[in-house]
């Protein structure tokens, strides 16, 4: 399986508060509480919850639906969206 290609740019992690599995993380502005805004990355990438893994997501919950190559897709799409500033 590759890898997810991730540019790190940080916007999934500003905008947390948008999906009812990440809402518990949002520090109350919609950005992740574990996000640092000073270094655009995730103070705890080691231990990140599941949420936050998407080769973790897709063995835990979407292997079933889709190859992993097609989840990838699904999610650059959502990453671009991000990037659009949609939503």
């Amino acid at each position: 399986m590759r890898a997810f290609p991730c540019n790190q740019c940080g916007l999934c992690c500003q905008r947390v508060n948008l999906a009812e599995e990440t809402r518990y993380l949002d520090r109350g502005d919609g950005t992740c509480r574990h996000y640092d805004n000073a270094s655009k990355g995730c103070s705890i990438y080691a231990k990140r919850p599941d949420i936050c893994r998407v080769d973790r997501q897709y063995k835990l919950h979407y292997a079933k639906h889709y190859t992993w190559d097609e989840f990838i897709a699904l999610n650059l799409k959502v990453c671009e969206l991000l990037q659009k500033g949609t939503p």
